[in-house]
């Protein structure tokens, strides 16, 4: 088996593993069923009832759940998903599954942070802001962040990535209050990146460490969840400062809409915001601000 027949036999697997788990978390009382109370259930729904709900026969969808039949029409993902009472997120991540694979892998090219971006991360003294790329690899962060997470920059370039430090930093799993619930976002996050590039040999090489050196990333990149970074709220321990709640919001780079530019902010006039400032002061740099080469790739 070539390449291109390899890499369309794996997203033959994936679809059928991304339907198997939604299956089994979507209850008969949530897809508007009334469950048999003599009927033996196996968790969630059984392939008769997804094809029921969906209008289609149930050959047909045990031939998609088990990687036989790819080439499947719009309209009938649209009804699995709605079924399986997808997300916005999952149905975008079953519609990519499904396409064909026009592609052999390869690598991606380098992702670029333009100079002035960088010139407004400087700028942005008083908050934690990064720029995040594919897979989740940190390409730019200022000084605040730095402070706040670990000095990206000193790093090894491929070691430059949220997952990694999540999932193989020790500081992390203080740094986070509720760090099962940050890690699970990453899988999720790295899940929906590998349906829209799965020939991406670096993701793969990523996905292929965590998973070695981590059970826990084992587990939760088997159960197929799928979320894009979009807001929210995170709180934090950090060892200088103590207590820290954050509001985050994650805005998309005009000109690359693989790059994200994650912002953190505090309520103002609460502690957080007054922890931020005492973080801010014990970092400050006195020397010139710290410049990336913005001509290096990654």
């Amino acid at each position: 088996m070539d390449a291109h027949r390899s890499a369309a036999s794996d997203r033959t697997t994936e679809i059928g593993a991304f339907l198997r788990t939604r299956r089994a978390k979507t209850s008969p009382e949530q897809a508007g069923l009334t469950p048999l109370p003599t009927t033996r259930r196996v968790p969630g729904l059984r392939r008769e009832e997804v094809a029921q709900l969906a209008g289609v026969s149930v050959d047909y969808y045990i031939r998609l759940e088990r990687g036989r039949d790819i080439n499947v029409s719009e309209a009938v993902l649209d009804a699995i998903a709605r079924a399986l009472r997808l997300t916005g997120d999952e149905r975008s991540h079953l519609f990519a599954l499904a396409r064909p694979a026009r592609t052999r892998p390869r690598p991606m090219p380098p992702q670029r942070v333009r100079p002035a971006l960088y010139r407004i991360l400087e700028t942005m003294n008083d908050v934690p802001a990064l720029v995040v790329g594919r897979r989740t690899d940190v390409l730019a962060t200022n000084r605040l962040a730095r402070a706040l997470y670990t000095d990206f920059d000193a790093l090894p370039r491929r070691e430059r990535n949220m997952a990694r430090f999540v999932f193989l930093d020790e500081a992390a799993r203080t740094l986070y209050d509720d760090w099962e619930g940050i890690a699970r976002t990453a899988v999720a996050a790295l899940h929906l990146y590998a349906g829209q590039h799965p020939h991406d040999p670096q993701l793969a090489e990523l996905v292929g460490e965590l998973s070695l050196r981590d059970p826990d990333f084992r587990t939760w990149w088997a159960d197929h969840d799928v979320k894009r970074r979009t807001y929210g709220t995170k709180h934090f321990h950090h060892p200088l400062v103590g207590d820290l709640i954050l509001d985050y919001e994650a805005l998309a780079v005009t000109g690359d809409p693989e790059q994200v530019l994650g912002i953190y902010t505090a309520e103002p006039g609460s502690p957080s915001e007054q922890a931020l400032s005492l973080l801010a002061s014990w970092t400050s740099e006195p020397a010139a601000p710290h410049r990336p080469r913005p001509s290096a790739p990654h």
